[in-house]
């Protein structure tokens, strides 16, 4: 069941050296709150302007900004705040037994928006994500953390936080006041070793015995060239092809689809200097937005947390961005690209792929689809739209097609050369029976 946010109050709080807008979230289910949030918020993104150089720009949370977003349920809560040209930043929280936690900070920018990024050579949305630093957090208690925390999303972005205070799960509907403080805010303690004033005194007509010297032999064990026999390595299990899941994305719970896609996915991943592979299984939580130009797609089944992000040029689209969170008693394994350019079909059509497909990401991630089809854009009546198959669909006919064309050239050269031959032997006065 999903609670949407009930509305949001801006507050303007003056600070000593310069203005800073903090932002209250209530998020309620029916008349009781189940999600809370108070925070102080800003940014600071590097991006490309012509002569191939580059400008950094600093910009806060803007007072127009909205929560409409943001949503709870019993398990799973996101705090999503929407601003200005399809800008948007968002967490996720889980919670596990008595406790919750912080899975992901998302952070989604469009550097079409020339009042920001001014002279941006690039265009289209840019999303990057992080984990933060907010976990075991328990029920009924509030997260608070006055202290700045810069948060380096990547080598372009930093997210600076302040005065945040969240309970991501309300129980009985009011904001508790109980508070879990962050690192930053709790005193410093320096423990310092005790010293002890001791003073040797020698004794008077002390005498020094020097002991003598011994000259000890030493006797070195025998060298055993002792033979070690490794013991059999198990093969690791080949897991088995994904199961292909259903998923889409609505405006609200009275429309049809705006977003649709299904596919079976596979997940290679290496942490901790050891390579891994896991299935994303359904049923998944589906969850994202419908833009014009963006259209964003996250999935959490269990563990494991894909956010994929589409960009139009209002002629073609593709996958532009994917984040990939995994969590697993290794620790948590975040890692994605935002510079993709992946799954591309013209807008009013979907994108298929009945093949196995391989994507490396980057050097610690990579994904393998299974029977994949999606469309972002242009959903009509919550129907997939006439597809366009991937290359390596058309391979697999370009093959057959090749080996029949040269088989053909082949009776072709054998005929012309069975004719030149009989005309020759015609013009000599030679005629074979």
């Amino acid at each position: 069941m999903s609670r949407y946010a009930a509305f949001v109050f801006l507050l303007s709080l003056g600070l000593v050296s310069q203005r800073s807008n903090a932002i209250e979230v209530k998020v309620k289910d029916g008349d009781k709150l189940c999600l809370y949030a108070n925070l102080t918020l800003s940014f600071s993104v590097s991006y490309q302007v012509p002569e191939n150089k580059s400008e950094t720009v600093s910009f806060e949370l803007p007072d127009s900004a909205s929560s409409d977003a943001s949503k709870c349920d019993d398990t799973s809560s996101i705090l999503m705040l929407t601003f200005e040209d399809r800008h948007s930043w968002s967490v996720n929280f889980t919670q596990k037994d008595n406790t919750y936690q912080a899975d992901v900070i998302t952070f989604t920018y469009n550097l079409n928006d020339s009042h920001i990024f001014p002279n941006s050579s690039a265009n289209g949305t840019v999303s990057v994500t992080v984990k933060p630093d907010i976990a075991n957090i328990g029920l009924d208690t509030c997260y608070s953390c006055k202290s700045e925390d810069t948060i380096a999303a990547s080598p372009e972005v930093n997210m600076t936080l302040s005065n945040v205070l969240i309970q991501a799960f309300v129980v009985n509907g009011t904001k508790s006041e109980n508070l879990t403080s962050c690192a930053a805010d709790l005193p410093k303690t320096t423990t310092t070793a005790p010293v002890t004033n001791k003073t040797t005194v020698a004794p008077t007509n002390a005498t020094t015995t020097v002991a003598p010297t011994t000259n000890a032999t030493t006797t070195m064990a025998p060298t055993t060239n002792a033979t070690t026999t490794a013991p059999p390595t198990t093969p690791t299990p080949t897991l088995p092809t994904p199961t292909v899941g259903n998923y889409s994305v609505k405006p609200d719970v009275n429309s049809t689809a705006c977003l649709l896609a299904s596919f079976g996915l596979r997940i290679g991943f290496k942490q901790n200097e050891k390579y891994q592979e896991t299935n994303f299984e359904p049923p998944a939580e589906a969850s994202g937005i419908c833009g014009v130009n963006s259209s964003e797609l996250q999935l959490v089944s269990g563990n494991i947390t894909v956010k994929l992000t589409f960009v139009s040029d209002s002629k073609k689209f593709h996958l532009q961005a994917i984040n990939v969170n995994i969590s697993s008693g290794s620790g948590d394994f975040v890692q994605g690209s935002t510079n993709l350019t992946l799954w591309e079909a013209t807008v009013g059509s979907s994108y298929m792929c009945n093949k196995e497909q391989n994507f490396t990401i980057n050097d610690l991630l990579s994904l393998y689809t299974f029977s994949l089809h999606v469309q972002p854009f242009g959903v009509k009546n919550g129907l997939y739209s006439t597809a366009e198959d991937c290359l390596a669909d058309e391979e697999s006919y370009i093959i057959p097609i090749a080996v029949g064309a040269s088989l053909l050239f082949l009776v072709l050269i054998v005929l012309l050369a069975y004719f030149i031959g009989r005309r020759r032997n015609m013009a000599t006065g030679y005629q074979s029976f």
